[in-house]
């Protein structure tokens, strides 16, 4: 079974590699796509909205036909709907490509839990006893994160090309770097409390995973919409609208921070049942608070209106950060209690 799972996650990383091929295709033909359409609509609607608005037409006390257009100041010229890129034809080249990356997606996904089923079997118990297994685990919770919003709304299938992007390079870094042959549990693990804290953190930690691709892709698409053209701002050219991603960012973070801070509470539990203390300033405890500090933030800073979207996402963006060297920092650099890496 082990072996099995190892020629499994090589089958995996292949399947998310293929999914993000698919997508790049969609994304480079994806103005004239779909999806292209309907993340450029909302940008189109926006736009008009202002003219109207900025022509007094249609407002409150406004006089005359919706669609008359009034005309500028000083000039004498009408003002019209500014010029937005034409999306052009559907392309099918596009569409066949977005399909394709999607039910590759959803194929990479069951080989997935396959490999950690295999992975669990083999073990004789849940597959998180070290980096590896943990890291397989998130990337799991987070792909499927992905596959229900996808279901939810198909307008944000352009983001998977990023979300397939994150999927290869981490789960190669498992398999090349973090890979450790099946061992036991160390016996401050073999609790129940193992399941019920590591696969809060699990779940909330692929979720937050997830948050963090609309977060940079947002803040792409903010700087893309103030006019900068350079890399990597012109990525966001095909990406849903600026707001559409904002508002994504925070309601993953929303929905992952009460998992997070219950499995921080159940590990203060389960850590005064193991060694008699519910906190001992271990490295990874450390880095655990800073991060719950990181993410109360930026869910603070999100709910004031004096603190622009973009600095509040800047924040987000800050945790993500927090809870890599949360995983690999501290496993690798540092000893303590939590040291669980296996790498050794």
């Amino acid at each position: 079974m082990a072996a099995l799972s190892d020629q499994l996650l090589v089958v995996t990383i292949l399947g998310y590699l293929l999914a993000m091929i698919c997508h790049a295709v969609e994304y480079a033909f994806g103005t004239r796509s779909v999806i292209g359409r309907a993340a450029a609509r909302p940008e189109r609607e926006r736009e008009r909205e202002r003219v109207l608005v900025g022509a007094g037409v249609g407002a409150a006390g406004g006089s005359g036909p919706v669609d008359a257009p009034a005309p500028v100041a000083g000039t004498g010229l009408p003002v019209t709907d500014p010029p937005v890129p034409s999306a052009g034809p559907r392309s099918p080249r596009a569409v066949l490509a977005g399909r394709a990356a999607v039910a590759l997606t959803v194929l990479a996904a069951v080989v997935h839990l396959a490999v950690l089923t295999t992975r669990g079997i083999a073990a004789e118990r849940m597959p998180w006893g070290n980096m590896y297994e943990y890291l397989l685990s998130v990337t799991f919770v987070g792909v499927v994160g992905w596959l229900v919003l996808l279901y939810r709304r198909s307008t944000l299938r352009h983001l998977g090309l990023f979300v397939a992007l994150a999927m290869v390079l981490l789960l190669a870094v498992a398999g090349l770097v973090l890979y450790v042959p099946i061992v036991p549990l160390v016996p401050a693990l073999d609790s129940y409390w193992f399941v019920v804290h590591v696969a809060t953190i699990a779940t909330s930690s692929g979720i937050l995973l997830l948050g963090a691709v609309p977060a940079v892709m947002y803040l792409i698409r903010h700087g893309y919409d103030q006019g900068k053209r350079s890399f990597p701002y012109s990525l966001g050219a095909r990406v849903p609208a600026a707001d559409t991603l904002e508002r994504l960012t925070f309601r993953l973070h929303a929905f992952a921070f009460p998992i997070f801070t219950f499995a921080v509470m159940a590990g203060a539990v389960w850590a005064e049942a193991a060694w008699g203390r519910y906190w001992g300033w271990d490295p990874k405890e450390i880095w655990a608070f800073i991060s719950w500090v990181v993410y109360a933030g930026y869910l603070h800073a999100r709910a004031t209106p004096s603190v622009k979207r973009p600095v509040a996402t800047w924040i987000a963006v800050l945790g993500f950060l927090t809870m890599q060297m949360n995983l690999y920092g501290v496993n690798i650099f540092f000893e303590g209690l939590h040291s669980y890496g296996g790498l050794d």
